[in-house]
């Protein structure tokens, strides 16, 4: 086998051609074994992590990874077994436990590869400029934590303590192939600056943090910014209160709105509908949204933190629109979940890939304040807490903190209150979605306006 190539200019310790061999030669001894079909996947990820407080360097961690994961089918029966270890004697020892559990595992009639028809070829697989590798020391790392850090103190006297500030610098790359005819891997980056600045004293201190998530290091905020904003966060929370329990709108700030986006599409995800977890069974074709609601996925946006021109199994993705006038045209589907439904796959082993929720009435001026104006009287969110979500009834209930807000302004910060509803409701209630869009991972989505929940306060 070819010794693995040195990439110090990629950072990476081994080449594409090395898991290339590494995965074929695991391939090649699950047919030897009599595997009926096989698949294997060889990945390395590598990284710098970098934290400070109070203006001290507080750790600094590298981190280096890899794998090879094997996949084999007896007939029916599925095996599954991985290592870290890269030699020949182990890929082999690897191979024969994941043949051994298939052999005695229960047979599983929808187990098995996808189709044919459904595998990405050589070309369709374009270059997506998901890879920016940040060449970043530890000493250059702290130092934009400091800054970022040190912006957030000086904000305002009122800020008297920190968590800390971070830096990390991560980039990882794959090559996966299986006995239908896939093959294919690429390179990925995910950089970040991040800072948890704490305002007050005593019983009346407030935390918020704020951060910025890119491909690319370029692309990053500046850490002043990070820090300015992270700082005026916290400071607007001070002498926050509880308010009596009411029924009234809900606004949710756009990054807690990817929350609620992400609770559809846990509901309709294949595992949970087979399994019949989930409160939107049977939604395909049904107004689940209001009319003005769309939700979209492109997994070909250029350098997009869900960007895929495969998923998982070497299916191939396209853009599509999951939700159209408030309507449900999709679920998020892999070869299995499709099978064990009566669908097709939809390219989604492994999740869903730059997920948008738009509104047919957000207009550019739908900001932040607008937004505030179409609450009128109600509570604004900007925190919630708990993982009070109950997937098979729909039933929401969270800890939340946020702002009163009355006749479009805000009043006073809230905290130690509980929201309360039902997703089904809450999905049919969206009254507006703003023109603030946030990007949470694979999902971009604006403020979203719920027109009315359940606040249990004092």
């Amino acid at each position: 086998m070819t010794k693995p190539d040195s990439r110090a200019d990629r950072g990476f310790s081994y080449s594409r051609a090395y898991f290339e061999e590494l995965v074929d030669t695991a391939l090649a001894h699950a047919k030897k074994l009599g595997a009926t079909d096989a698949g294997a996947e060889a990945s390395e990820g590598c990284g710098l992590s970098v934290s400070v407080r109070k203006g001290e360097l507080e750790n600094v961690e590298r981190n280096r990874d890899k794998s090879l994961g094997v996949t084999v089918y007896v007939g029916a029966r599925r095996g599954n077994a991985s290592t870290s270890d890269f030699s020949p004697a182990a890929i082999e020892q690897t191979v024969q436990a994941a043949y051994d559990i298939a052999r005695f595992t229960a047979e599983d009639p929808v187990a098995g590869l996808p189709d044919a028809g459904d595998i990405a070829g050589a070309g369709e697989q374009p270059d997506l400029d998901l890879f920016h590798p940040w060449a970043i020391d530890s000493e250059k790392a702290a130092q934009i934590a400091l800054v970022c850090e040190a912006a957030a103190m000086k904000t305002d006297r009122r800020i008297t303590n920190s968590e800390g500030a971070g830096v990390s610098a991560q980039q990882s790359h794959f090559f996966s192939s299986h006995t239908r005819g896939f093959r294919g891997g690429y390179a990925s980056s995910r950089h970040s600056v991040s800072v948890a600045p704490i305002a007050g004293k005593g019983d009346g201190m407030q935390r918020d943090a704020w951060y910025s998530s890119m491909r690319s290091a370029k692309e990053l905020a500046a850490p002043e910014a990070i820090g300015s904003y992270a700082a005026e966060r916290a400071l607007a929370r001070l002498k926050s209160r509880k308010i009596a329990t009411t029924q009234c709108p809900v606004l949710f700030e756009s990054p807690l709105a990817a929350g609620l986006l992400g609770a559809f599409v846990q509901a309709v995800s294949g595992g949970a509908l087979y399994r019949k977890s989930s409160f939107l069974l049977d939604s395909m074709g049904k107004k689940v949204f209001p009319d003005h609601i769309d939700i979209t996925e492109d997994p070909m946006v250029r350098r997009g933190k869900g960007s895929a021109s495969f998923d998982e199994e070497g299916v191939r993705t396209k853009a599509r629109k999951v939700v159209d006038a408030g309507r449900v045209e999709g679920y998020f589907l892999s070869s299995y979940s499709a099978r064990k439904l009566g669908m097709k796959t939809t390219g989604n082993a492994g999740g869903s890939h730059n997920l948008a929720m738009l509104s047919r009435q957000t207009r550019p001026s739908d900001d932040l304040d607008e937004m505030l104006r179409k609450l009128g009287t109600g509570l604004f969110v900007i925190e919630l807490m708990g993982q009070g979500v109950n997937y098979v009834t729909g039933d929401y209930s969270r800890g939340a903190s946020g702002f009163w807000v009355e006749k479009g302004k805000i009043k006073f910060p809230v905290q130690e209150i509980t929201i309360a509803g039902n997703m089904k409701d809450m999905l049919a209630g969206i009254v507006a979605v703003g023109a603030d869009t946030y990007n949470y991972g694979a999902k971009t989505v604006g403020s979203i306006l719920v027109n009315k929940m359940k606040i249990a306060g004092s």
